[in-house]
């Protein structure tokens, strides 16, 4: 409304002015010219006062204008910051996770480190009844009192290594005392002969053993076989055993 009001006032402004320039057009009024020379000077004021007060209006509009840019521009700047953040913990993130994954492998493999590193086994060679051994390759200790790790397998009397260390081994034999034949057994590794318990005498009950550290790899074999021309007994007393265990690993 004010811009259309200045609009009609510049219009009629213009006219008094095409008139007081345009020769044909004579007053013949003095006193009603002075008054019309006022309004016009009242036409002038209300004017430069409109105009100040666009001014005004502008400079604010300007400023709020700049304003809501600034707010604009600090939004945006939030929002890139943001974005930021977010690729940053997303970066952390994959290496938390990263690092999790690593932890857990880790875990992982002590766990099954401790489980191979856990090996220990004791069997005895005759389970009920008695027996006289004589004339085999492997004696199959058939009994487990224990078997951890299940390194020693008893259908076959041969202990296995599962992981490389040392282990130690040994042999506890019993039996008869006789002239025509001794007692005795093989430790064997691989099928080499590593240490042996042998003892004769005429009569009576014999007992005898040996062990041996040895340093196994992985599938390494142990067993225990009768010495040539020798006996071996056992019965539900449970004279003959079997033992090994792993002291360390390698």
């Amino acid at each position: 409304m004010k811009t259309a009001g200045v609009v009609l006032l510049l219009l009629w402004f213009g006219q008094v002015v095409i008139a007081a320039h345009n020769p044909d057009v004579k007053t013949t009024n003095t006193g009603k010219d002075a008054v019309q020379q006022s309004d016009i000077h009242t036409v002038l004021r209300e004017m430069s006062i409109l105009i100040a007060q666009q001014g005004e209006q502008l400079k604010c509009t300007k400023t709020q204008l700049e304003a809501v840019q600034k707010k604009a521009e600090d939004m945006e700047n939030r929002l890139r910051d943001s974005e930021s953040l977010v690729n940053q913990l997303k970066t952390e993130n994959k290496v938390q996770s990263a690092d999790l994954n690593a932890t857990v492998t880790a875990v992982s493999d002590l766990k099954r480190e401790r489980a191979q590193s856990r090996v220990s086994f004791s069997a005895i060679l005759l389970g009920e009844g008695s027996r006289e051994h004589s004339g085999v390759d492997t004696l199959v200790f058939q009994l487990p009192i224990t078997n951890i790790g299940n390194a020693y397998n008893r259908q076959d009397g041969k202990f296995r290594a599962p992981i490389r260390g040392v282990y130690w081994f040994a042999v506890y034999i019993y039996g008869h005392g006789r002239k025509t034949h001794s007692v005795g057994v093989s430790l064997r590794k691989n099928g080499e002969h590593v240490a042996i318990a042998y003892a004769v005498q005429p009569s009576g009950g014999i007992n005898t053993s040996n062990g041996a550290s040895l340093l196994l790899e992985k599938g390494d074999q142990v067993w225990v076989q009768v010495w040539p021309g020798a006996l071996v007994f056992d019965n539900y007393n449970k004279h003959t055993t079997f033992s090994g265990h792993l002291l360390f690993a390698m």
